[in-house]
């Protein structure tokens, strides 16, 4: 499949109470578990769906139970830029947004799930795991940014994903707004899909006393350290009660996710910082919320 799977074919609309929720992850991350507990709650799965057979899938007849829909990297119509390309198109569906499920896990994780079961990885079986999981996560780390919610299978059993699927996606829980606060470098650039940015590089910055450096906004040093700039209170208060405000207004709107970014010069003291003190406040009153460090996370893949 070439990039630009779909060519000019447009994804229809589908009946107005459909859900769409599309999951992926590496081989070995939880994907086809997280399929069958969407499965056992109602939704209609179908797992390793070719790209090419989305539209497909969505221009027949109207579906009235929501869908969940796997994607798997060793599908043989499968490109980064196509999955993308369906993303994209998917979006500006303002009748069933999409909603992108990412099962994530680490490369450690994911080699000791291989050994212990002795399979051999889809995208190298001739070779080594670790050669095909180093190729899954340069396929998907574009989709990886893209997603709405990341759930990291790390260090969780599958009784727990289970747990985590239902705690999002099970239909007696309130679905509300899913938001995403994210943190992230200037240096590399706005994250794809955010909604509301906020830029921090006002505060003063903890890279500058050598004793610091080496934290991140996740420490309470850097916390502490940020919270002294007289600035720092006043600004904060202000983006809660603006978030606060705008947030029922988007969901009244249809709208399933909203994602907010906090951007600093290297995405790593102040912005994380602010990303973990609003996903806080949030979250006390009531708001589904999951934090997205984009540097962070670059730093842990590499």
């Amino acid at each position: 499949m070439s990039d630009g799977a779909l060519g000019d074919q447009k994804i229809p609309n589908p009946a107005a109470n459909q859900r769409l929720i599309l999951v992926t992850g590496p081989s070995g991350a939880g994907r086809s578990t997280a399929i069958r507990v969407l499965e056992d709650l109602g939704f209609e799965a179908i797992d390793n769906l070719p790209i090419s057979l989305i539209s497909r899938l969505l221009s027949g007849p109207p579906h009235h139970q929501p869908m969940a829909l796997g994607i798997d990297t060793r599908n043989r119509d499968f490109s980064t830029a196509g999955l993308i390309e369906v993303i994209d198109q998917m979006s500006t569906n303002r009748i069933v947004p999409l909603e992108v499920l990412y099962l994530d896990c680490s490369t450690d994780v994911l080699l000791k799930r291989f050994s212990e079961t002795r399979r051999r990885h889809p995208l190298a079986p001739g070779e080594s795991p670790i050669k095909g999981i180093g190729r899954d996560l340069d396929l998907l780390g574009p989709i990886r940014a893209r997603a709405d919610l990341l759930i990291d299978t790390s260090d969780l059993t599958p009784h727990q994903l289970r747990t985590e699927v239902e705690r999002w996606f099970a239909p007696n829980a309130e679905q509300g707004l899913a938001i995403s606060v994210n943190s992230f470098s200037y240096k590399r650039g706005l994250p794809r899909g955010i909604d509301m940015v906020f830029d921090v590089r006002f505060l003063r910055n903890p890279y500058w006393e050598e004793n610091l450096r080496s934290l991140n906004g996740q420490d309470a040093e850097i916390a502490e350290y940020v919270a002294q700039d007289p600035r720092f209170h006043p600004f904060f208060d202000r983006v809660l009660d603006l978030t606060k405000m705008l947030l029922p207004a988007y969901m009244e709107e249809g709208k399933a996710h909203f994602a907010i970014g906090f951007g600093c010069t290297g995405g790593q003291h102040r912005s994380v910082t602010l990303t973990e003190k609003l996903a806080e406040a949030l979250v006390i009153v009531g708001w589904r919320v999951s934090i997205r460090h984009r540097e962070l996370e670059r730093q842990l893949r590499q």
